[in-house]
């Protein structure tokens, strides 16, 4: 008996094509990443619940852990790279010293997405996690995904309106943003993923406003 395809049922019916195998993979890579972390998610765990028998689909579809990260990644960055390319170009008309205008770029979008629906809040939970553990990093495919969603711009308007300050400083703080700003709105992408009621205490907009007062008091603190 030979071993099914990566496209095949569970019932042994006729193989999904190729692009729905695909697709069901990243459906469940999205859940298990989020819910699990990179690291610890089963990846034949995420090959049961997309319904493939054969434990090389991954392999076969993505080549690796990190490939499968990578295109699980790519999912929202079209929407991130849209919005904050807008807002971006919103905060260039501002003043030059208008710091929020510049941190909304970075905020909102990322609100958005945690809006959109369950996968755009595993997205961001995901995110918030490859920030805390930089191991994944190394991996090429995974760090251009994470570029994709098009930051660069944004962080350097941030850098260009924070306050004077010897570099090292400014980078440990823009190191420091990006941890915060991620991690408080991937908690609240958990925990309404999880249905708490918690961390939602806010609506959207105050929770946006709060956060970005908040990045820039950090980013203008006193120097040390």
């Amino acid at each position: 008996m030979t071993a099914p395809s990566p496209g095949e049922t569970p019932s042994g019916g006729p193989a999904a094509s190729g692009a729905e195998t695909r697709q069901r993979l990243l459906v469940a890579a999205t859940r298990a990443f989020a819910e699990h972390g990179v690291t610890n998610a089963s990846l034949l765990d995420i090959t049961r619940q997309a319904g493939q028998r054969n434990r090389g689909a991954v392999h076969y579809h993505f080549g690796s852990r990190e490939g499968l990260l990578a295109a699980v990644l790519e999912q929202h960055a079209d929407f991130l790279s849209e919005r904050e390319h807008r807002l971006h170009q919103a905060a260039l008309e501002r003043p030059d010293d208008d710091l929020p205008a510049a941190l909304e770029a970075l905020v909102r979008p990322a609100t958005e997405l945690s809006e959109t629906g369950w996968s755009g809040r595993c997205y961001l939970v995901i995110v918030a996690d490859l920030i805390a553990d930089e191991q994944h990093d190394k991996d090429p495919d995974v760090r251009t995904a994470l570029e994709r969603t098009g930051g660069v711009p944004v962080y350097e308007l941030i850098t260009a309106r924070m306050p004077p300050m010897p570099e090292e400083v400014r980078a440990e703080r823009l190191a420091l943003l990006t941890s915060f700003v991620l991690r408080a709105i991937g908690d609240r992408a958990r925990a309404e993923e999880r249905g708490s009621t918690q961390r939602l205490g806010l609506d959207s907009e105050t929770f946006v406003r709060n956060l970005v007062s908040m990045a820039a008091g950090m980013l203008r603190a006193d120097l040390p």
